[in-house]
């Protein structure tokens, strides 16, 4: 089977293709007395547990390395890969081994300076001991959309488990902390990475008819977990109702129905408005591209208080993110990059990031 992988990859890198997204990179290789799962055994770091995180793993990756290693131009694979520290994940990544991984003990941090402050900074320094580069992620096709995490009460959750909905969604919270989440996830060094639709300020869809749902969870759960569809509702590009051109005019129904209150979130809309998630997204990225500091590089945490993210990257670029119920004053003799909201008084209003440069 191993032979076969391996074929499969030379037949893709043959027809030039960049690399792969390595799905669940954590669980392809099982104990061969295949034990029952003891409780708690996701938590497990040592290797052992019975389908996750094996050693063995670390073979076949080198193997693909090797393969990829041997085309010309730069081949890359990006690991799905869910370990229970940035520690783990460093092993996915370290010389010899995959390129890159989606990092989702950043993902599921809570929403709180106390809890992002220590994964950024074990993320930084595990994987830098091994030479790869950190990377960051907000969401993606498994988890709940960060715009209804965030606007929740703060809430982490750990590896081998699933965000729980425990309020009601307060939706202009859950934007405005996305908004100043991104910021903070394109200030801060390596590589990033933007699941379809969070460039839109999409929410999840929690409210889909049961007899539209179409993941296996909610079959394979006796109609007790309605699974992962939220998340997947195919994109509003334009127009003011569904399927809001995802479909051209006349096609079938998309296979998740879209929600009417997506009018004015279309891709269409926001590309022309100054002041929405999509143009966000398009300056940030642009600025990321632009400014000395940003992409690779060292950060430097500032002292600004318990309720605050304020770190600085060299030459001349400070982020300051407000997790605090108050208006902040910003640094003194600083100039305005990029804000997530508007900066009343020159102050830095609550759930708000600011990018300041010298």
């Amino acid at each position: 089977m191993r032979a076969e992988f391996e074929s499969i990859l030379r037949f893709w890198f043959d027809r030039g293709i960049d690399g792969f997204r390595i799905d669940v990179a954590h669980g392809m290789v099982k104990d061969p007395d295949l034990p029952d799962v003891a409780p708690g055994a996701d938590q497990a770091t040592d290797g052992n547990h019975p389908y996750r995180d094996r050693e063995e793993l670390q073979e076949i990756f080198r193997g693909w390395r090797a393969v990829a290693d041997s085309y010309p131009g730069d081949r890359t694979f990006v690991a799905e890969a869910w370990v229970p520290s940035p520690a783990r994940l460093a092993r996915y990544v370290r010389p010899g081994r995959l390129h890159t991984a989606f990092n989702f003990n950043f993902l599921r941090t809570a929403w709180d300076p106390r809890a992002l402050r220590p994964v950024i900074d074990d993320t930084l320094a595990s994987l830098g001991a091994v030479g790869a580069p950190p990377t960051w992620v907000l969401s993606n096709h498994d988890v709940l959309r960060h715009v209804s995490r965030f606007g929740r009460p703060p809430q982490g959750w750990a590896n081998g488990e699933r965000y729980r909905i425990r309020a009601p969604l307060d939706l202009e919270l859950g934007r405005r902390r996305a908004r100043a989440a991104a910021l903070l996830l394109l200030a801060l060094p390596g590589g990033c990475y933007v699941y379809q639709g969070e460039e839109l300020g999409l929410a999840e869809v929690e409210d889909l008819p049961e007899e539209a749902l179409q993941d296996p969870m909610w079959t394979q759960s006796g109609h007790t977990t309605r699974g992962r569809d939220g998340c997947r509702v195919p994109l509003p590009w334009a127009g003011a109702a569904p399927p809001f051109g995802f479909s051209p005019p006349g096609a079938a129904d998309p296979w998740l129905p879209q929600p009417a209150t997506w009018a004015g979130l279309t891709a269409q809309d926001q590309a022309g408005d100054p002041g929405s998630m999509l143009t966000l997204y398009r300056t940030g990225l642009r600025l990321r591209r632009e400014h000395p500091a940003l992409g690779d590089g060292q950060l430097t945490w500032c002292d600004s208080g318990p309720e605050v993210l304020d770190f600085t990257r060299e030459p001349g670029f400070r982020c300051v993110l407000n997790f605090s119920p108050d208006e902040i004053s910003l640094p003194a003799g600083s100039s305005v990059l990029l804000a997530s909201a508007e900066l009343p008084d020159g102050r830095l209003p609550p759930d708000t990031a600011a990018w300041l440069g010298a």
